[in-house]
């Protein structure tokens, strides 16, 4: 093995470790027998799990979390389909920049699109409502379902559509016969993204939540700035995991979509 490969391995090994670090302090921490966070925990219970699922607030804040997740993803999955394919099908310059357009939410510092949803939410009325809530995570998950989506459909041969619709199917017809299915993994991938960016998205909460619309990360972080309660170790654990299990299905769906189609 050549020294320049093994450097490279060597920086990925550093990496990795700098980034599941973390996980690994906060995972023992969540099982935790102490009133306080401590690692390593001088006990082990699962005390603060039920400490979670016992407690009312944090089930509302985590029943309005999993509302706007899963609302914004399905309508981001719709629209960012319906956008990437306007984008694979134009020739045209001006509907081909949009597309830099809805990828600014992954540009722009997320603090500053929290100030200014901030603002334009509290001219409309938006603040501390699920409404709110859902359109701008639906504006943050778009970016997610725009690119997994082309991705798919420059792998489509679109001559199949041509074929379809010379036998009479309509442009919608064709689409949801002849073209979703064979995009499907893509679509999907999306989807899962755009749910995860929902469930983990603290930034713009912090400005825009509140009252009894207070998403599951704002509380952890309320919780967090008021006193250092170690169920908050044991709520970052339950979300690593599920975003953890969102991304391996991602990653499977985008392994089906590189198969070729007589294996699948």
């Amino acid at each position: 093995m050549s020294l320049s490969r093994i450097v490279l391995y060597g920086l990925v090994a550093l990496i990795l470790a700098w980034l599941i670090i973390p996980i690994l302090i906060i995972l023992p921490m969540s099982f935790s027998g102490a009133r306080f966070l401590a690692f390593p925990p001088p006990s082990w219970s699962l005390r603060w799990y039920e400490s979670y699922l016992g407690s009312a607030a944090w089930m509302q804040a985590t029943r309005v979390s999993l509302t706007v997740a899963v609302s914004s993803a399905v309508i981001a999955t719709i629209l960012g389909t319906a956008a990437a394919y306007a984008l694979n099908l134009t020739q045209s310059r001006l509907v081909r920049s949009l597309q830099a357009l809805l990828l600014l939410p992954l540009i722009v510092p997320i603090v500053i699109t929290a100030v200014g949803v901030f603002l334009v939410y509290a001219q409309v009325g938006l603040l501390a409502t699920m409404t709110g809530l859902i359109l701008a995570n639906v504006m943050l998950g778009l970016p997610y379902v725009v690119t997994s989506v082309l991705v798919g459909l420059r792998k489509f041969d679109h001559t199949q559509e041509m074929v379809s619709r010379s036998l009479g199917m309509n442009r919608w017809r064709t689409f949801f016969v002849v073209t979703l299915p064979q995009i499907r993994p893509s679509v999907i991938t999306g989807l899962l993204f755009a749910f995860i960016s929902a469930i983990d998205e603290t930034v713009v909460s912090i400005f825009i939540s509140g009252g009894e619309y207070q998403t599951l990360t704002k509380r952890m972080f309320t919780a967090l700035r008021d006193e250092i309660d170690p169920t908050i170790a044991a709520i970052s654990s339950l979300l690593t995991a599920i975003s953890f299990i969102l991304l391996m299905l991602a990653a499977l769906n985008a392994r089906n979509a590189e198969r070729p189609q007589g294996h699948s």
